[in-house]
């Protein structure tokens, strides 16, 4: 039975006061939760995030890792870093990074392998636009990203990473896809990772759905088959809501 995981991805929000005010108030509400469970703040509230979720059952993620060890790419970030500061996780291929930054399949699948190079747990993001979705290519895509994202990764390190299915037209716009189309969406992406590796890798890999996940919807999501969990936007700014999701069976 997979774990579920749920992410918080905090995007351009909470200076690093905000962002420890936040977390000591969150980390007694979900305290003995069964879920993994992850922040995910931008990178000046890493370090002083880490330490406020000491003791507690919150792991960090950062928002993007860059591919090289150093050098001269202003504005990155790399896994050394991240490593160093104590993050756990780290979201790769966001839409908004590949709307907004010109990510690609090959960077996603480069900032991949620098986040298992440095034993970060990498939660790399699918999805389709609405005009794909509209169209009928929404499968087409989601194998396109997957097969892009996973090029030369070890099956043993896929069985350990996430796969976040976001389709771009629910990010922030208050649209949900349906269980059924989230849940159908998810157990496709899984029917492409047994078709690149086997069925134990492809059982083993944990599919999170991200799209306007709430405290009212939670449940429905991630009760189905294939839904492990979600990466949460604009819910997981707010300690009551991201609770309600953690909380989803209480």
């Amino acid at each position: 039975m997979r774990k579920k995981i749920i992410a918080g991805n905090w995007k351009m929000n909470k200076t690093p006061k905000q962002a420890v005010e936040f977390v000591n108030e969150l980390k007694e509400k979900i305290a003995g939760a069964d879920a993994d469970i992850v922040v995910c703040p931008t990178f000046v509230c890493l370090p002083a995030v880490v330490e406020a979720v000491k003791g507690s059952n919150i792991k960090v993620g950062a928002q993007n890792i860059h591919w090289a060890d150093n050098g001269a790419f202003t504005g990155e970030i790399s896994g050394e870093m991240l490593k160093e500061v104590g993050v756990d996780y780290v979201i790769i291929g966001h839409s908004e990074r590949r709307q907004y930054f010109g990510e690609t399949d090959e960077t996603v699948n480069n900032r991949l392998k620098a986040a298992l190079k440095y034993e970060l747990s990498p939660i790399v993001c699918v999805g389709e636009l609405l005009s794909e979705r509209e169209v009928g290519i929404t499968n087409q895509v989601l194998e396109t990203q997957t097969v892009g994202a996973l090029k030369d990764i070890p099956a043993e390190d896929v069985k350990e990473l996430v796969i976040a299915y976001e389709p771009v037209w629910a990010i922030g716009t208050g649209k949900t896809a349906s269980s059924d189309d989230a849940n159908d969406a998810c157990k496709f992406i899984r029917s492409v990772v047994e078709k690149l590796y086997n069925k134990e890798v492809a059982e083993a890999v944990r599919i999170q759905y991200g799209g306007s996940v709430k405290p009212s919807n939670a449940k429905e999501l991630f009760t189905t088959s294939d839904i492990d969990g979600g990466l949460v936007g604009g819910a997981s700014l707010k300690a009551d809501d991201f609770t309600g999701i953690v909380k989803y069976n209480g």
